[in-house]
């Protein structure tokens, strides 16, 4: 009798614990098709890889706290532009990414150095768009914490450097590391003269938080629901597999488009 008793209270755990398996089983495929709608597709490019990001068409939408604080030098009727490069140069690179993006880390690793080197040549300027998907399709904040540091790198003309840096040491989508102002200090430290008590204070504070969010929420409401999305000259010119873009073309196309405004 004892032993039935046994084996029965053994079975019972068993069907508990299968019963557990089966509903991390569930949680895991949910978790995945969320993941799956945030990733829409990733399309071999050349040299690097494009995937587009989708906006969650559900998301709700999150008050800034105060006024938006464009960062300095910020263009465009609402701020929301960050300009690199000389003001002179013909052609305008336009990229709208979010520092969490895999899809734009690639982007980045992929045509930094041309895109600086055409920049210091004075053939291209680049408008940088940054936003938040990755936060609000997977949950976290550190596109968020990433973009208000790279503002506030914008404010001491330190923004170029800061964002290829944070794009160079890019965590795993799933992991929030740039949610902590620690981990942002210490890539700060990687630009010289950058991670000053003002910068960090800057930080701490979420001094550009709100303008970040109101960024994000005209880009919501745009025509450009991915990220990256790179234009030239207004013309999208990345993240086509019928045409996919490597460094020598966008130099080539760069020079171009330069030649044109002559």
């Amino acid at each position: 009798m004892n032993q039935k008793n046994s084996e029965g209270k053994r079975s019972a755990r068993e069907r508990l614990q299968e019963q557990r398996e089966r509903d991390a089983a569930r949680d895991k495929r949910r978790r995945a098709m969320i993941a799956g709608l945030a990733v829409v597709g990733v399309l071999g490019a050349g040299a690097g890889v494009a995937a587009v990001v989708a906006s969650s068409g559900g998301e709700k939408k999150e008050e800034a706290s105060g006024p938006p604080l464009p960062p300095q030098g910020a263009l465009g009727k609402d701020g929301s532009t960050i300009p690199v490069g000389k003001k002179a140069a013909k052609a305008t690179l336009t990229v709208y990414e979010d520092f969490r993006c895999p899809a734009c880390a690639l982007f980045e690793n992929a045509y930094r150095d041309t895109v600086r080197d055409l920049e210091q040549e004075g053939k291209l300027k680049t408008e940088y768009h940054i936003v938040t998907l990755i936060d609000r399709n997977l949950g976290g904040e550190g596109s968020l914490h990433a973009a208000n540091a790279a503002a506030c790198a914008q404010d001491v003309g330190k923004f170029a450097a800061y964002h290829d840096v944070l794009y160079k040491n890019q965590p795993p989508e799933t992991k929030d590391d740039f949610a902590d102002s620690s981990r942002l200090y210490e890539l700060a430290d990687q630009v010289p003269g950058l991670n000053t008590p003002g910068f960090q204070k800057c930080v701490d504070d979420g001094m550009h938080k709100s303008w970040v969010k109101k960024a994000h929420e005209a880009f919501r409401k745009g025509a450009y629901k991915a990220t990256p999305t790179v234009l030239l000259d207004g013309k999208s010119i990345y993240g086509d597999p019928a045409h996919p873009l490597t460094a020598a073309k966008l130099r080539e196309m760069t020079v171009a488009a330069a030649k044109k405004k002559h």
